[in-house]
């Protein structure tokens, strides 16, 4: 037996089963077939223009930073700003994803952008998110080469880019649009959920921004 075996026999012996009973195997089909959808907060449930609106606020209540932008062509200049300001390296790390690469990077004269996962020692990464949850600021990032799943966590600053047409009200919303776009047997390796930059406050109840990933988290949302 594989660990895995082991684990799930543990959990079937402790709850008397064995997991070939017919009444159990239809209810998870049916779960799993049906996709019930979990409560949905009526904070997110806003028109468009105010649900990005909300998105950023939340952003930043979760100690990240966003800024809307009326073309996608101005992210290049955003982003050099920021590394200004933060007196960064004029350096980022991005995937292949087709939207990234179609910027005009070459406007900002010194930025150098690299093309690849990242291996821990870039200091900027950025990302293009699948979607933006507006009820709690979250970005919701599909894994693949277009986006790295290593630039959301292994930079120590992380920059996201969101079309606005993408920030959804609820999560449920967004999770419908995953299985459109990817379809349910061809999903994503990973789903990463982000609210905020990297934090914890296990020690003594103090704060500690980039405890185990960035530290800064930086939002350009494109209308």
């Amino acid at each position: 037996m594989t660990a895995r075996d082991t684990l799930f026999a543990s959990i079937r012996q402790s709850l008397g089963v064995t997991g070939a009973e017919p009444a159990r195997r239809a209810a998870v089909a049916e779960r799993l077939a049906s996709h019930p959808r979990g409560v949905i907060p009526a904070r997110g449930q806003l028109p468009p223009a105010e649900r990005v609106v909300l998105f950023a606020k939340m952003v930043e209540a979760a100690n990240g930073t966003a800024a809307i932008l009326a073309d996608a062509a101005d992210v290049p200049a955003a982003v050099a700003a920021l590394l200004r300001q933060h007196n960064l390296p004029m350096q980022i790390r991005r995937g292949e994803d087709p939207r990234l690469a179609a910027l005009p990077w070459d406007k900002t004269g010194t930025l150098e952008v690299t093309v690849g996962p990242s291996d821990g020692h870039q200091l900027v990464s950025i990302s293009h998110a699948f979607a933006g949850v507006a009820e709690t600021g979250t970005l919701v990032m599909a894994s693949g080469h277009d986006n790295p799943t290593t630039l959301n966590f292994l930079p120590d600053t992380h920059i996201v880019v969101v079309d606005a047409k993408d920030v959804a009200g609820d999560y449920e919303s967004v999770w419908d649009r995953v299985r459109e776009s990817f379809g349910v047997d061809a999903l994503p390796r990973a789903i990463n959920l982000i609210t905020g930059p990297s934090r914890s406050a296990d020690i003594a109840q103090i704060l500690i921004l980039g405890a185990h990933g960035p530290r800064r988290l930086h939002v350009l949302i494109v209308s």
